[in-house]
């Protein structure tokens, strides 16, 4: 069987005016996956990326590490398939209809950095609209067609696997989550009840035969864990 390696991106750069760039602690993540990544001697025969810069930059950063340790790494490849969902997006669309029920919502999101707990409580609430379906905005991707964008990618991978292949995919939290909804079949809902829990740089794997796919691990962090460094454990 092959493997699909689904690692989500360094952290990025929250409450920044440009969120699409990896933080010191981000590339700091991304250099710890590449060397625990060879320690394993994981050699990848493809590996591809979304075009965000924030996936992007972990992939080189991890592949760097890679070769520094004496391992041939491959050229990365960018597939927009596995683009985060336009989570700005999602928020300018449904937020209007929300501030019935949430008046300081709109004050809250544009601080988000001094107000993380509340402003992943009413992010929590609008993906969870977005998920549902029921408020459709012009222009704005659905949830549908985002797992209908993320399956097509998936289908291009496998399409052009070979039976051992190990792939690795740099992607983002979103991303992860809509391919456990098409593996697992689990509910939109609860597939982002574990979207919440995707350490940055963390690796999930799919084991593949063919079309056949099979959940191996979710958001591995082991790389992280040993050093003893909490600072390196983050979600966002």
């Amino acid at each position: 069987m092959g493997s699909i390696y689904l690692i989500r991106h360094g952290q990025a750069s929250f409450g920044a005016d440009d969120y699409d760039v990896l933080s010191p602690i981000g590339i700091r993540q991304a250099e710890v996956l590449g060397k625990h990544l060879s320690d394993l001697e994981i050699r990848f025969d493809r590996c591809l990326s979304g075009d965000l810069r924030r996936q992007q930059d972990t992939a080189k950063h991890t592949l760097l590490q890679i070769s520094a340790n004496g391992w041939v790494t491959p050229s990365i490849e960018t597939d927009s398939a596995f683009n985060e969902f336009d989570a700005d997006a999602v928020i300018r669309s449904l937020l209007p209809g929300l501030l019935p029920e949430e008046p300081e919502a709109l004050a809250i999101l544009r601080n988000g950095a001094q107000n993380r707990a509340e402003f992943q409580r009413l992010f929590a609430r609008i993906i969870q609209r977005w998920v549902s379906g029921d408020y459709p905005a012009d222009g704005l991707e659905s949830w549908t067609s985002f797992v209908e964008r993320v399956a097509a990618g998936l289908q291009r991978i496998l399409v052009q696997a070979q039976s051992k292949d190990n792939i690795a995919v740099f992607t983002s939290g979103g991303t992860i989550t809509a391919m456990l909804r098409l593996i697992t079949a689990v509910p939109a809902e609860k597939a982002f009840e574990l979207n919440w829990q995707i350490v940055n740089t963390s690796l999930s794997r799919v084991k593949f035969r063919t079309t056949e796919l099979a959940l191996a691990s979710f958001n591995s962090q082991v790389h992280l864990q040993l050093l003893k460094a909490p600072e390196l454990i983050t979600f966002r």
